[in-house]
């Protein structure tokens, strides 16, 4: 039986890759028609610096945010861990003990939180959520619930009833 469980999940879909090279893609021929050939880019001109440095810097945040946006999450003997980078500067730990329920469950990542990514993090229900359906579910003994989305169910099950059984 499973001691550990260790996820890494990225935004890493077909759809979120195209969007990507599409922003890429955009921007060399931005800097083509600016560079190369001296005519506009839509409404910024070639001699238009400012208007340049907004396109690129609009769009460049972007890519580099898509590229270091991940889910790590990992279940242990103390509890369940997870950081969403790079909006957790250091892992997140709920500990068994703080714990009402916490099973694997699958859910309505749309009808239920709205989409996927970091989700409620100003109410009592909390969502971190990369792609799919299936999330580990807390709810905690303060009250308040915490998802986090997984795409190895079974694995991460089997975990969770190694230890959580054991606390209660």
């Amino acid at each position: 039986m499973m001691r550990t469980f260790a996820e890494i999940q990225r935004f890493n879909q077909w759809w979120m890759k195209l969007i990507q090279i599409g922003l890429v893609l955009f921007l060399l021929y931005s800097f083509y028609q600016w560079f190369i050939v001296e005519e506009a880019t839509g409404n910024v001109a070639p001699t238009d610096t400012t208007a340049q440095l907004i396109v690129i810097f609009s769009i460049l945040p972007l890519l580099i945010l898509f590229y270091f946006l991940k889910l790590e999450s990992t279940i242990d003997e103390i509890g369940v861990h997870y950081q969403f980078l790079p909006f957790h500067t250091s892992k997140k730990t709920i500990v068994w003990r703080d714990m009402e329920r916490c099973h694997v469950r699958n859910y309505s990542p749309l009808r239920e939180y709205g989409g996927w990514g970091l989700r409620g993090s100003f109410g009592s229900n909390k969502a971190y959520n990369v792609k799919g359906n299936q999330g580990i579910q807390i709810e905690l003994k303060k009250g308040g619930k915490v998802l986090v989305g997984t795409q190895r169910k079974a694995e991460a099950q089997q975990v969770i009833d190694r230890y959580f059984k054991k606390e209660q």
